[in-house]
């Protein structure tokens, strides 16, 4: 007990010490972590708790329990319609849009310098500039019988009608994911490029010796393990802006989309927060997709972690 007791004073000891040491560097981050709370922390725990509330804005808030929950998963169809379509949309867009910016990234490192830098401004440019790719998009697929894809698909004598692409239910999802799929080489793809490039060759030479026989085992035990940091930044990014699509359906085909086919969680959070200003109820969903979005990285972060091992 004695012992025990000595030990214990000891660490503690030795984390006053520590913390001693440290006050300056408490200091400096103390604006940041004072930002982070007031601005992330704080309307976090805000909207967790009017999501047990009927609260309107106008109106003192009621605090009503889980019924905001109840009436979502019980009630609210079109709230079942959008989880379905933002999955699906997440399940394509996120997957594949990681995928297409790693592989773009690793195309990018095999060529020169200056046309690598082009391409990498090429490619990362449709993330800055959304409004111009929404333009272009609603100018390919056109309901128009003279636009551009139709008629190209008249002119091969595929189709003889016009195809309605922004307002037929039963191809918008269609036009949402390409759009989608397009803008999500944002940072997360330039992150792949620095990471690309940061991997020394002198582990590709030590993997040569090693028994690493091609480019795929090079890219699997080498490229990948040291790309470790930007893989889950990437993926961080792309399940939040794929699980947050909602305004690109909105520029290209309206709200509400035609039978709710492109309606996500997004479209749904802000027909009842900034339209209806049913403010409990939106909180509530945001709650649900802030908790998605929480459980997809978890699973991304596990799979990630066996990666070149």
């Amino acid at each position: 007990m004695a012992a025990n007791k000595i030990s214990l004073k000891r660490r503690a000891e030795l984390t006053l010490r520590d913390v001693k040491r440290s006050i300056p560097l408490y200091i400096m981050i103390a604006p940041f972590m004072l930002l982070f709370f007031v601005f992330v922390v704080y309307p976090v725990l805000r909207a967790v708790w009017f999501s047990f509330t009927d609260y309107n804005v106008l109106e003192k808030a009621n605090f009503v329990g889980l019924r905001n929950y109840q009436k979502l998963f019980l009630e609210d169809k079109t709230f079942i319609t959008a989880i379905k379509n933002t999955f699906i949309i997440a399940v394509i867009v996120g997957p594949g849009g990681y995928i297409l910016s790693f592989l773009l990234a690793w195309m990018i490192n095999e060529l020169p310098h200056k046309i690598g830098t082009v391409l990498t401004v090429i490619f990362y440019a449709p993330s800055m500039a959304g409004t111009a790719v929404i333009s272009v998009f609603s100018m390919i697929f056109s309901n128009d019988s003279n636009g551009y894809l139709n008629s190209i698909l008249r002119n091969l004598g595929i189709t003889d009608e016009a195809i309605l692409w922004l307002s037929d239910s039963d191809v918008v999802m269609v036009v949402v994911i390409l759009a989608s799929l397009w803008m999500s080489m944002g940072v997360g793809f330039l992150s792949f490029v620095a990471g690309v490039k940061g991997v020394d060759d002198a582990q590709y030479e030590a993997g040569a010796i090693d028994g690493i026989r091609n480019r795929w085992q090079e890219l699997w035990y080498v490229t990948l393990p040291n790309m470790k940091p930007q893989l889950l930044f990437g993926a961080v990014t792309t399940i939040t802006s794929s699980l947050s699509v909602g305004t690109i359906g909105d520029s290209l085909v309206g709200f509400p989309s035609p039978n709710y086919a492109t309606h996500t969680i997004v479209n749904h959070l802000n027909d009842y927060g900034n339209i209806r200003m049913e403010m409990g109820y939106a909180s509530a969903i945001a709650v649900i997709l802030f908790l998605i979005m929480i459980l997809c990285n978890m699973l991304i972060q596990r799979l990630l972690r066996k990666v070149g091992t």
